[in-house]
């Protein structure tokens, strides 16, 4: 790719931006969120036509007017929105728009053959490819995409945050399938703000800082991460977790008891404090998302209270934890924390609406001068409260999401994945919010699959496994290695070593 320039209405998202991957390597695209990397892909793909620029395939110049032109082509993408549909199966989605056919009629039973043979390849034997897409776990479903681009028979495979929802076994595997692939000549592209993985899996490096090129070709392995991170925000630190405060914690704000659903996990019970950060370690699918949302009411438990003040909730209610003081970031905030084609005010002003209605009416010029308000107070970029959401970057979004809590006034804020998708400029303002909030009287509860995440922000760590809490201690008392020791044994709560 060479020059390649893309316009949308008011803004230049990309601006002579270059990039070459060789057949056989690992090419790690990097830059913020906004840098231009979602845009330049898409050109990639077909899906955006560049303005100016010219792309060359296999040595000759051509142009991808669709994604299904790139994908004839030899290119498959892995989004990091994922592009797959729920309701199909397993099998449907992985064969999609290459279904195996005889006669002009597709063959179910071959489409299952291909998805249990790419399934097993990606260490996945237990997803079952008859199974609705929609009944899967984010981290099933993401293991799926990348069987869908593995049957398409791809040259070059675009891969986007495709760890983000992984656990380190499932890293392991994904990086053992890079490695197969390329070993037989594919190339990948690979996108992350994980920089230890590139570290580990890239062989290349290109740098992209707001639409431009910035470095190209850095050896991945031997770069030093301080010179990866300056380029990449023109600033010279690393992601620092902010120094705590060393103010105790007050009182008691968020009490969990003997909190269950079934299937799901089991007995959980811990308490906040306000001013107190916990973070809650885990494999994904241990139980600890799960444990948050039943804690907001999203998940109606099976058995245990959650208080808030001393006021018990009323189970399975979202009104009743939110008029309680609770707040949640979920994990999945495209989804299910943003209504992606309203702005950034309302976006905001969700919960709070009451306090702007006068007479049954919303009085939105207030509306929306609170939510600027507040999300300049967040350094919300573009600042604009009526931006509409779906155009800002990861970020941004996710800061607008915690715009919304602070603007409610929240007293305990639960955290699902707060950096999942942000970059590390982004993430160093988030840590330091989540400080502020805490320090500010907010009990805060934090679900991260970094490790290092968790340890860096939280007070007290409870690790979870296989739906209930194996281990609590204050996070200065544990380091990474013991994290993973413990979120990993094969014991039962008990201590009972599992054969």
């Amino acid at each position: 790719m060479r020059g390649i320039v893309k316009d949308f209405p008011g803004v230049r998202a990309l601006d002579g931006v270059d990039l070459d991957v060789a057949e056989g390597e690992v090419h790690c695209l990097l830059g913020q969120n906004g840098a231009g990397k979602s845009t330049l892909i898409k050109v990639l793909a077909g899906a955006h036509l560049p303005d100016e620029g010219e792309l060359r395939w296999a040595g000759e110049p051509v142009v991808f007017g669709s994604p299904q032109a790139a994908d004839a082509a030899g290119i498959a993408t892995i989004h990091q929105e994922l592009d797959l549909v729920p309701g199909l199966s397993v099998a449907e989605n992985i064969v999609l728009g290459h279904e195996p056919s005889r006669l002009g009629f597709t063959r179910p039973r071959d489409a299952e053959g291909t998805a249990r043979a790419l399934l097993q390849r990606l260490g996945h034997p237990e997803i079952p490819p008859g199974r609705e897409l929609g009944r899967l776990p984010a981290a099933g479903q993401q293991v799926v995409s990348m069987a869908r681009a593995l049957a398409r028979d791809a040259r070059l495979i675009v891969m986007d945050e495709p760890s983000a929802v992984l656990d380190p076994h499932e890293v392991e595997n994904l990086f053992r399938v890079i490695r197969e692939l390329t070993a037989e000549g594919v190339a990948v592209v690979y996108i992350s703000h994980r920089l230890a993985e590139i570290r580990e899996i890239g062989d290349r490096v290109t740098v992209l800082k707001d639409g431009r090129t910035v470095a190209r070709d850095l050896p991945a392995r031997t770069t030093p991460t301080a010179d990866v991170i300056t380029l990449m925000t023109g600033r010279t630190t690393e992601h620092v977790f902010p120094p705590r405060t060393g103010d105790a914690p007050g009182d008691v704000v968020l009490e969990v008891e003997g909190l269950s659903r079934a299937g799901e996990f089991a007995d959980v019970s811990f308490t906040v404090r306000a001013g107190e950060v916990v973070g809650l370690a885990g494999l994904v699918g241990s139980g600890r998302s799960e444990i948050l949302e039943t804690v907001y009411g999203a998940r109606r438990s099976t058995a245990g209270t959650v208080r808030v003040d001393g006021r018990t909730l009323r189970r399975g209610s979202v009104p009743a934890a939110v008029r309680s003081g609770v707040g949640l970031c979920p994990e999945e905030r495209k989804s299910q924390g943003l209504l992606l084609g309203e702005p950034v005010y309302r976006n905001v002003s969700l919960p709070a609406l009451g306090r702007f209605a006068r007479g049954g009416f919303v009085r939105e010029n207030a509306e929306v001068a609170a939510a600027r308000e507040v999300t300049e107070q967040l350094d919300v970029r573009p600042a604009d409260p009526m931006r509409v959401v779906r155009t800002l970057s990861g970020g941004n979004q996710q800061k607008v999401v915690l715009a919304r809590w602070l603007l409610r006034g929240c007293r305990v804020l639960l955290l699902d994945e707060p950096t999942r998708g942000v970059d590390v400029g982004a993430r160093s303002e988030i840590y330091a919010l989540v400080r502020s909030l805490a320090a500010s009287g907010v009990a805060v509860v934090l679900v991260s699959s970094e490790v290092p995440e968790v340890l860096g922000l939280a007070d007290r760590v409870l690790v979870v496994r296989e739906g209930a809490v194996v281990h609590e201690a204050p996070s200065d008392e544990l380091d990474e290695s013991r994290v993973l020791d413990l979120v990993m044994e094969t014991h039962d709560v008990k201590g009972h070593t599992h054969a």
